[in-house]
């Protein structure tokens, strides 16, 4: 018996310490931001595409005060309640005393700065898929943007869900930097593919989620429970919108269906965010969607 005892007990080390390896968090190669230099101008388009004011202004925040990112934003979910926090450039209640590289680990690995893993209702498993030369203008641009001392609210979430150290064995499922539509035939394809993959991150709608939370590339696009419990985000697969591209862009920019409807709820936000860019991305975005399969 004490043999055994002592074998289960060396079993469990191992176990805890392959656990312990395995959740670790993991950065970006130095190399990644190494030498790159933001331009602030470009950052505004990733900053509209990314949708950050969506969840970092305040609800009724409008015109210049959407550029004021204090957080708050509430987003309900069967695993609790997360709070957008403040990403404002103030040095204390923001992320102004942050590096370019501490930025890139948080976006694209969801790592913060001390080492703590995000839960993933920040959306890094699209920003994965970014470039890095974008994720530079988007900090460029953030750091233009008003401070705000506003402290960033707790997450509203229970145990099991207070290990953060859990979320490292969840994103070696899914935290993935390959794209969905593995092959982007043309140029509007590609850029397409990478607005609604990574910067847009469409899919955190309108994909369903496995019971563990992570989206299910079998299903993609092919709506899914509002997580606020009410109501269902539509399909926007080409079986189930019954849409022309003129018809989607014309959407996105202004919120208008064909048949005279007007986008609400948080779609409406998104809107406001997509109108803002040009043209030929709303005509990507239009081409990559009537192009799943």
């Amino acid at each position: 018996m004490r043999r055994l005892f002592t074998i289960l007990i060396g079993l469990a080390v191992v176990l805890a310490a392959a656990g312990w390896f395995l959740s670790a968090p993991a950065r970006l190669p130095a190399s990644a931001t190494e030498g790159l230099e933001g331009d602030a101008d470009r950052g505004e388009a990733v900053f509209l595409a990314g949708g950050c004011a969506s969840c970092h202004a305040a609800e009724d925040a409008e015109d210049e005060d959407r550029r004021v990112l204090a957080g708050g934003v509430r987003l309900e979910s069967d695993f609790g309640t997360f709070v957008a926090p403040n990403i404002s450039p103030d040095p204390e209640a923001g992320i102004g005393d942050w590096t370019l590289a501490q930025f890139a680990d948080a976006m694209m690995r969801g790592v913060s700065p001390d080492g703590q893993h995000y839960y993933p209702a920040f959306p890094y498993t699209a920003y994965a898929k970014m470039q890095t030369q974008d994720v530079a203008d988007l900090w460029a641009f953030l750091q233009t943007l008003p401070p705000s001392d506003v402290q960033s609210a707790a997450q509203e979430v229970e145990f099991p869900y207070t290990l953060r150290r859990g979320i490292g064995l969840w994103k070696r499922l899914y935290l993935e930097e390959e794209f969905v539509m593995s092959h982007a035939g043309t140029d509007e394809l590609e850029r397409g593919r990478y607005l609604v993959e990574a910067l847009a991150h469409c899919a955190e709608c309108h994909t369903p989620r496995d019971r563990f939370g992570g989206l299910d590339p079998a299903r993609w696009m092919e709506g899914a429970p509002n997580p606020s419990g009410r109501g269902r985000i539509p399909a926007i697969t080409p079986d189930e919108l019954d849409w022309s591209a003129s018809d989607i862009a014309w959407y996105l920019e202004s919120g208008f269906t064909p048949d005279y409807d007007s986008a609400g709820g948080t779609m409406a936000d998104v809107v406001t965010n997509l109108a803002q860019l040009p043209a030929a991305d709303r005509e990507a975005i239009a081409a990559y969607l009537l192009a799943l399969d």
